[in-house]
């Protein structure tokens, strides 16, 4: 992906985004730049926050979600390539950094219902993502859900229908 297809938030002609949404379509791009250049993480928020739209992001979610990914960026992977199909390495950089955000609000933002951060990180990957990364995300993520949340996830599911 060249910088010109590189994720930018604001995404594809999206409008009143709330200040959440915003932050993370922020976090996303940074990921992406920490990713495919190896920029630190003080460069990153330098960069981002000169963006343009910044002002209406939620900048304390921002760093927070930022920094504990890219802090906790190592056991995330861990934790997710349980729910994966091929190893984390294969995953396109832009699936990779939806889900690694994904999976730090499941097991660090008990206060986010889960459904929410899989609805967010689906939202993520339509719009900066490959043509079907959002429902390798959706699946990806309902995997995880299920072992972080396991009784949020379990209330929120039709009780199992009976054989006749």
């Amino acid at each position: 992906m060249t910088e010109a297809q590189a994720p930018k938030a604001g995404g594809k002609g999206r409008q009143q985004l709330t200040p959440r949404r915003r932050a993370r379509e922020f976090v996303l791009q940074g990921l992406y730049q920490w990713q495919v250049s190896g920029c630190d993480e003080a460069a990153i928020e330098a960069n981002l926050r000169e963006s343009e739209g910044f002002e209406k992001a939620d900048h304390e979610f921002f760093a927070g979600l930022l920094r504990g990914v890219l802090t906790q960026h190592e056991a995330l992977q861990e934790q997710l390539q349980g729910c994966l199909d091929r190893p984390f390495g294969d995953l396109s950089p832009v699936e990779g950094c939806v889900l690694l955000a994904g999976a730090f609000e499941l097991r660090n933002h008990p206060q986010t219902p889960y459904r929410v951060v899989i609805n967010e990180s689906i939202e993520l990957a339509k719009s900066f993502g490959g043509t079907d990364g959002h429902k390798y995300v959706n699946g990806v993520l309902d995997k995880l859900a299920v072992r972080l949340r396991p009784t949020e996830v379990a209330a929120g599911r039709p009780p199992a229908k009976r054989g006749r």
